[in-house]
Parts: C-alpha cells; structure tokens; sequence
C-alpha cells in the first residue's frame, strides 16, 4: 500500500521538478560570496511561494498566503523567519548573512517545502 500526500486543496505538487529547482538553488551557494547567498535565500523564498500558489493557497502577499498555510507548518517560527530574512534582503542594501544564518533559513526553507509536499 501506497501513500500519496495530498494538499488540503487536493491539488499534487510535481515533486520532481520542485527537486530540481532546490537543487539549483542550493548549487550555487558559495560560502565567500555574499550575492550566492543572498540569492539563495531569494530563490528559496519564491520557489515557496510558487508552492502555495499552486497549492492554490489563499493571499495577495507572500504574506498572507504563509498566514493562510500556518497549519501546515511543521514549523512556522522558522518558516516566518526564512521569509523575513528574505524581506530584509530584498529591502534593506547592508545585510551581510553569515554561513549559519544561510543555511538554517535554506533548511526552513526546505522543511516548508517537504511539508507542502513539494520535495
């Protein structure tokens, strides 16, 4: 017997192709270069987003669509978190990102995407 995660919408996400996208997201880190780092992060945050719209999760924001998947979450502090370190990169012309920052808000990222079943 079989198991097939489906959304709460009864939509399927093509894991594979979502693999593939982290997959590139996650190459391009380099660790001594803060544009690959920041650009992680982004990439990350809008291949979640990707997610939830077609999940056809409810919101006009990245925003509002975390708040209207919170319950899906197996972790929203740190999801909410990834997303305001994206915030910040996208806003804000200083922000230097440590190794750790990165890869933990990559890993909330990743997590948020496994609990969408997208990877």
């Amino acid at each position: 017997m079989f198991l097939v995660k489906h959304s709460s919408h009864g939509r399927k996400l093509n894991q594979d192709s979502y693999r593939s996208d982290w997959l590139k997201i996650t190459q391009v880190v380099n660790k001594n270069d803060q544009s690959s780092l920041h650009l992680a992060i982004l990439n990350a945050d809008k291949l979640l987003d990707k997610a939830l719209r077609e999940l056809g999760i409810k919101g006009q924001t990245m925003g509002e669509r975390l708040k209207s998947a919170d319950k899906m979450w197996s972790n929203s502090k740190h999801v909410w978190t990834a997303h305001k370190l994206r915030n910040r990169i996208a806003h804000e012309t200083d922000v230097r990102l440590s190794n750790e920052i990165t890869s933990r808000a990559l890993s909330a990222f990743k997590q948020a995407l496994k609990d969408l079943g997208a990877i």
